[in-house]
């Protein structure tokens, strides 16, 4: 099953576009959260200059982003459409709530989110059906950019095996239906305005951070 443009046109009216917003998304194991950390030393370097950076995640460091991380590995066990509505719960607060993502990208500093709502559709798209999560995630804006880190689901298996604890998500079979659905789904945010970037996430960390900094350098406010 993947999704269609149809049943996304629409989304706000058309797709509402954050500016100043990018996004990091991938199967688990392709490296977004590396990726973050090299990005934020980028941004701190003497002598760099570059706007603002707000690097952030979701599900977030608030309450209802601590109940879902617990969540996802397995304690409490929620129902998928559980998890669908707590993520959507954590986002609007994440987005709107005081010093949150719109906030913070209205003001000129350059949002950039590791994960956000096309990991709700891919997910909890696939746990529970699209139809839920595509009404919860209806009224959020899309980013500016999206950054697909793109990576063969064995490999990121062979990333993650040796950590400590694992998701419920983290198994081969799931994640070679996300990486399927993200690439139907990402086509609809592209064609509804959002920037699409495809990240080879296979090579070095080096390698990786090279081209997602070759993609944040195109948006505006890293011009200005």
């Amino acid at each position: 099953m993947s999704f269609s443009p149809a049943p996304l046109a629409g989304y706000d009216g058309g797709m509402n576009i954050l500016r100043n917003f990018a996004v990091l998304e991938g199967p688990d194991g392709s490296g977004t959260s590396t990726q973050m950390e090299q990005l934020k030393r980028r941004f701190r370097a003497p002598g760099a200059a570059l706007p603002p950076l707000y690097a952030t995640a979701e599900p977030t460091g608030g309450e209802t982003g601590r109940l879902i991380r617990r969540a996802l590995k397995g304690e409490p066990a929620l129902l998928g459409e559980t998890l669908a509505r707590l993520f959507a719960a954590d986002r609007g607060e994440h987005l709107y709530g005081a010093g949150g993502i719109v906030e913070r990208s209205g003001r000129g500093e350059l949002v950039i989110c590791d994960r956000y709502v096309p990991s709700s559709l891919v997910y909890q798209g696939l746990e529970c059906g699209e139809e839920l999560p595509r009404t919860l995630n209806s009224p959020f804006p899309a980013p500016e950019l999206i950054l697909f880190f793109d990576l063969d689901p064995r490999t990121a298996a062979e990333r993650i095996q040796d950590r400590k604890e694992h998701e419920i998500y983290e198994y081969l079979e799931f994640q070679i239906k996300v990486r399927r659905r993200y690439l139907s789904l990402l086509p609809v945010f592209r064609s509804e305005g959002s920037a699409v970037v495809q990240i080879d996430a296979s090579g070095t960390v080096e390698e990786v951070a090279e081209q997602l900094w070759a993609a944040l350098e195109n948006m505006p406010i890293m011009k200005g």
